[in-house]
Formats: structure tokens, C-alpha cells, sequence
């Protein structure tokens, strides 16, 4: 069990904010979280970690991390942490990496295999692929079999195929390791595979926190199904008025009629959604 108070103090957006959590998280939960940029996410991670300073209270299977008289630096917390930017030793190779970390060769050669990066352990680094080294950095990141490992939207930068293959390796180290998960992630799909609870930030509180259904899906009624977009233009054809909404990395076409466009603006955040096949779409 994991026991968190959060509280300190942030600058936002709109200023001041108190990011203020209260979280008891099981051993072995996989906890997605998420919310708008700003919200706190990436300063939770850090706190957990030990890398920022805060008035709040950790506590790790009776152990206390942190406290108002105690406070154990990063080496001292049973912690793997998994950064979007890698965060590899360049002048280093795979595998040595890996041992830096921890001399255990047998556990290396295990998660490398885990990996399909036996082949590549005596590469430099610098010659990998994005997915490679995010492979690289998650295989250190459980060097020391952590208790609690943290993920900064580790995906975010590879193309999709990529991110299906390492959400596959990521819940497999999950299971075998038997580890606590946070991970960032702005991506639903990748939320919904991966989580057994998600947590939604929002000025640094905690507005949402369920598993992945109850707090992702949006479709209320008879509608079939719901997604949040951006409108990038409405262009009149002929009598009749067509929106087009980035949804993803897709761009698609809504039918509407005149009236539909008159409380609609070019840049705003819109839900397309349908009854049947007849769609809609709302702000």
C-alpha cells in the first residue's frame, strides 16, 4: 500500500495553484494519470521521486518516505522512473546502461530478451531508434526491482505502431515484475490498455478517479458514440454548411445546417457524437 499527501505550491496558467493530493494506491496497480498540461502530473511524479521538494507525507508499505522530519533523496526511494526524453548514458553501450544501475547481468540479459534488445546490447545508445531507447530506459528503470515505477508519457513521441508494441512490453514487465505503475498519458486508448485506474487532474486536484470506462467514456442516451475534436473550419457548400474537426490524427466531415454553426467558433474543443448514422456535434 501507498499512502500520499501532496501539498505544495504551484504557478499555472492562471497563477497560483495549491497542488493538493490525497492518494492510497494498492501494491501492484497500474494508475493512469492524467489531465490537461499544467494540472500537476509531471510534479506528482517528481515528489513521488524524491527530485522535488514539498510539504507532503509518503509513505511506502509502512515505510516513510517523506514526511515534516523526514526526507529520503531519490537513491534511498525503491523507485524506477521512465522520462519522455530517455534520459540514457550516451557514452554508454545497452547493456551497460543497465548494469549501471545494478551488477545483476543475469537480471540484464532477462529484461533485454523481455525486450527483443539482445541483439543491440553492445550498441551505443546514440545509434538506437526512439523505440529502442525507450526500451533501453524502461529495462533500467527495473534494474532494481522498484516498488514504485514512474512514467512520464514515455510513448509520446514514437508513431502509433510503435506505441501498440511497447504498451504490449510495458504491461508485460508490469505483471511479471509485479510493480506499482503511474505513467502520464494523454491517450485514451493507450489509458483503457493499460490501467486498472485513472486518475484525472485538473488545477491540481484530483476531479476524477475510477478505472478507465467510467472515467474516459463520454456517450450518454442512445448515442452510439462520442469524440472530442478540434474545429478547424466550417465551409459552406451549397446549401449546406460542412465542419471539419481534427479528431486524433484524423481529420473528418460533419453535415450541419445553418443554425448548428451559429454557436460554433474556428479553434474550439467540440464533441462529435452520433444517433445511428446521423452524427452531431456540440461544443
Amino acid at each position: 500500500m501507498i499512502d500520499i499527501e501532496v501539498n505544495k505550491e504551484l504557478i499555472g496558467s492562471n497563477g497560483k495553484m495549491n497542488l493538493d493530493i490525497k492518494l492510497n494506491i494498492n501494491e501492484g496497480d497500474f494508475i493512469a494519470l492524467t489531465g490537461l498540461s499544467g494540472s500537476g502530473k509531471t510534479t506528482l511524479l517528481r515528489i513521488l521521486a524524491g527530485l522535488e521538494q514539498s510539504k507532503s507525507k509518503i509513505k511506502v508499505d509502512n515505510k516513510i518516505w517523506q514526511d515534516n522530519k523526514k526526507f529520503l533523496p531519490p537513491q534511498q526511494r525503491e523507485i524506477g522512473f521512465v522520462f519522455q526524453d530517455y534520459a540514457l548514458f550516451t557514452n554508454m553501450s545497452v547493456k551497460q546502461n543497465l548494469l549501471y544501475v545494478n551488477k545483476d547481468e543475469k537480471l540484464a540479459n532477462h529484461l533485454l530478451e523481455l525486450t527483443e534488445l539482445s541483439q543491440l546490447e553492445n550498441r551505443n545508445v546514440t545509434s538506437l531508434s526512439g523505440g529502442q531507447k525507450q526500451r533501453v530506459s524502461l529495462c533500467r528503470a527495473l534494474m532494481n526491482r522498484p516498488k514504485l515505477l514512474l512514467m512520464d508519457e514515455p510513448l509520446s513521441a514514437l508513431d502509433p505502431s510503435m506505441r501498440t508494441k511497447l504498451q504490449d512490453e510495458i504491461l508485460t514487465l508490469h505483471r511479471e515484475f509485479k510493480t506499482t505503475t503511474i505513467m502520464v498519458s494523454h491517450d485514451p486508448s493507450e489509458i483503457y490498455r493499460l490501467s486498472n485506474r485513472v486518475i484525472v487532474l485538473q488545477d491540481a486536484k484530483i476531479i476524477k478517479d475510477g478505472n478507465a470506462k467510467d472515467v474516459l467514456l463520454k456517450t450518454s442516451g442512445s448515442a452510439k458514440f462520442s469524440f472530442e475534436g478540434e474545429l478547424l473550419d466550417i465551409v459552406k457548400v451549397d446549401v449546406i454548411y460542412i465542419a471539419i474537426i481534427s479528431i486524433g490524427q484524423q481529420l473528418v466531415e460533419v453535415v450541419l445546417s445553418e443554425e448548428e454553426t451559429i454557436n460554433l467558433q474556428i479553434g474550439s474543443k467540440v464533441r462529435v457524437s452520433t444517433k445511428a448514422f446521423s452524427p452531431n456535434i456540440s461544443n
